[in-house]
């Protein structure tokens, strides 16, 4: 490497500990020593469950989207469908419920996109990433209490527009957008999105 740098020492971890719990994840304490230098240090990271998004994809060439109030944003986001994975649940099941579920779709083939770690700094957790293909609005829904959400199917080179734009904000859903840029392009004949 051109700049002197080396690769980093792993850290060992020596215990951790639940400083906060909430209802959507806990605020641990995780004590690590380094091992050159021998000294400790307690990080605090967010423990959470994994996620599921889903770009699930119309016969029409449509991608169902999401709109709803997040309060982190104060504002509204269109986002596609997604959620909290119950423990030990397949990603491609999970897609396919947090589908129904916020949309009123049902899919047909799914497949696994990919999977991230949405911020391996403070995060314990993955998101994981479905496409779902000739995905049908069924009608029913079963939201959670809080959850109020304009469902939204639209052209998908319209949602890349959006993506490109400033319409869409959520960086795990653009993310999702990526994985899935490749098979849209071959879908569309291998022009650009």
């Amino acid at each position: 490497m051109s700049n002197g740098s080396k690769p980093p020492e792993r850290w060992a971890l020596l215990g951790e500990h639940v400083r906060h719990e909430t209802p959507i994840f806990n605020v641990l304490g995780r004590r690590y020593r380094h091992p050159v230098r021998r000294t400790e240090r307690e990080f605090v990271v967010l423990a959470a469950s994994d996620w599921v998004n889903v770009v699930a994809l119309t016969a029409d060439r449509r991608i169902v989207l999401v709109r709803q109030f997040r309060y982190g944003l104060d504002d509204f986001s269109l986002e596609i469908p997604g959620g909290v994975m119950d423990p030990g649940e397949d990603p491609v099941t999970a897609g396919l419920r947090e589908l129904q579920e916020e949309t009123g779709y049902a899919g047909g083939r799914a497949r696994l996109l990919g999977s991230v770690n949405p911020n391996p700094a403070i995060q314990t957790n993955r998101c994981h990433f479905v496409f779902v293909e000739g995905a049908v609005a069924t009608g029913a829904t079963e939201w959670d209490t809080d959850e109020e959400i304009e469902v939204v199917a639209l052209p998908a080179d319209d949602v890349y527009a959006l993506a490109r734009n400033g319409g869409i904000v959520h960086a795990l859903v653009l993310n999702a957008l990526m994985l899935f840029e490749p098979e849209w392009r071959a879908r569309r004949g291998g022009t650009g999105v």
